[in-house]
């Protein structure tokens, strides 16, 4: 048995495996009002890959109020996305979340990526429209529990061969939406499949088109990229193509030209790299906030590179720089605030360790470096760890031992006092009352002093705080 034919009677199995819940009973209810229906596209396709989720395609030539009307009292919810005026019927069966979408044979006005919706009426002009050929592929779903696989455009074989290739010529797909362009790269990194040589140079032709398409959008499929099993190949086929001077432009800028002495890393590859050791500590799904700290965590290096006299290379500061450069970019790309400020508060702290040196922290440094990560402290752990690039076995061995050595300490005092509430030992009220003073800026600024004052000492009494706040409240009036 060839692997084409194994794959194949495996996806046979995933599938059927769904029949005696939701496509069995679902094909004999459209099939019993005169309509086909196909599960399609990515479901097709992970099937064929052993793994189908839980989100379920379909096309139909049934129009969707026809296919609204069937799933009502049939599917356990329907619900409206705004789908409808696209001919998509959503609702869920079983556990399993289904869209139904009419035949589709859209006209794109090729200025934005709005298509005029038309209904088709066969399944091979609905196939054709579609991004990839392995996207491309469907199952029919006849009564009485029968399968059938419909592949018109060679899509199987794009999928043993690991290829992104276009149903219709590249230039065509691409003008009528820009998007799929970077869904290809998207598709790199979560299938660790290649582009098709014509797509690609269509990609590098045409990646200027990608600004027809709105920052919400290019967010999510950058998500997905990232979030992907392989998302280094999917960031070089941006980089590669000049797809990310237009989405993500830090990102090429960090492939800095290497000095005659190699007096500094290749910025973009070292990045890659530390992408991929951060990936290498997650436990469970993809931790995105990670994912996209490592990755941006030395954007700041290209704006603030000197060269030092004797042929050195200095970055300074450019932690300050990369932190304010992420908030920019994710705030272009219409990223929620607290994830924004996530990803720019690790990189501004992830060089904060290299001042530890071997263990000269006092514990009042220890302290701030807790309580300046705070929640993100864990992420702060692996981010420094998979910072660690060098070839340097000895070297690296020491970093490790000394990241090693401060997470003791962090512990040591974490079981002494409460690191995870570092605050006054006096309130707001308590203050107010102790210096006589009514509600405003004078009360933050004591509770600023009181702050500094435990993250130097650490645990005080009530006594000692107020002593301590009475001595300096004389000083700054």
């Amino acid at each position: 048995m060839d692997r084409r034919t194994r794959l194949l009677a495996a996806a046979a199995i995933t599938v059927g495996r769904l029949s005696e819940d939701v496509l069995t009973p679902l094909g004999e209810l459209f099939a019993a009002h005169g309509h086909t229906l196909y599960l399609v596209g990515g479901s097709v396709r992970d099937a064929v890959l052993g793994r189908l989720g839980t989100d379920l395609d379909f096309t139909t030539d049934a129009r969707p109020e026809v296919v609204q009307e069937l799933m009502r009292g049939w599917a356990d919810h329907l619900w409206d996305t705004g789908g409808l005026a696209f001919g998509t019927v959503s609702g869920s069966k079983a556990g399993q979340q289904l869209e139904i979408t009419t035949f589709r044979s859209d006209n794109y006005d090729r200025v934005s990526r709005n298509p005029e919706v038309t209904f088709g009426d066969s399944l091979e002009g609905d196939l054709v429209r579609r991004d990839f050929t392995v996207n491309a592929m469907a199952v029919r779903i006849g009564g009485l529990g029968e399968l059938e696989f419909v592949d018109p455009l060679g899509g199987i074989e794009d999928l043993l061969a690991g290829v992104l290739d276009t149903p219709a010529l590249p230039q065509d797909s691409f003008q009528d939406d820009p998007l799929r362009m970077l869904r290809g790269a998207r598709f790199v990194s979560q299938l660790g499949f290649e582009l098709a040589p014509r797509v690609r140079e269509a990609i590098v032709a045409m990646a200027p088109q990608i600004e027809r398409i709105t920052a919400e959008r290019v967010h999510t499929e950058l998500d997905k990229l990232i979030g992907g099993d392989h998302p280094t190949d999917g960031i070089d086929v941006m980089v590669d193509t000049g797809l990310a001077e237009f989405v993500l432009p830090e990102v090429p800028a960090m492939k800095l030209e290497i000095d005659e002495h190699h007096q500094h890393k290749d910025v973009y590859e070292h990045s890659l790299t530390v992408l991929r050791q951060a990936i290498d500590q997650e436990q469970g799904d993809p931790d995105l906030v990670l994912r996209w700290a490592a990755l941006l965590h030395d954007i700041g290096k290209p704006p603030t590179k000197r060269n030092e006299p004797g042929g050195g290379v200095s970055f300074h500061h450019h932690e300050v720089v990369g932190a304010k450069m992420v908030r920019k970019r994710m705030r272009a790309l219409k990223y929620p605030k607290q994830f924004t400020e996530d990803v720019a508060r690790l990189v501004y702290l992830h060089l904060r360790f290299h001042g530890y040196g071997k263990g000269q922290w006092t514990d009042s440094a220890v302290r701030r470096y807790v309580t300046d990560a705070d929640e993100l402290l864990p992420r702060l752990h692996k981010l420094v760890r998979a910072d660690c690039t060098t070839r340097n076995k000895r070297r690296a061995a020491t970093l490790r031992a000394t990241y090693d050595d401060l997470e003791v300490r962090i512990d040591r005092i974490r079981e002494q006092e409460d690191l995870a509430r570092v605050r006054p030992d006096l309130d707001g009220n308590a203050i107010m009352e102790l210096l006589g003073i009514q509600a405003g800026p004078d009360v933050g600024k004591a509770w600023r002093y009181l702050k500094e004052l435990r993250l130097d000492r650490g645990p005080m009494s009530r006594d000692e705080a107020e002593a301590a706040l009475l001595e300096w409240w004389p000083t700054v009036q």
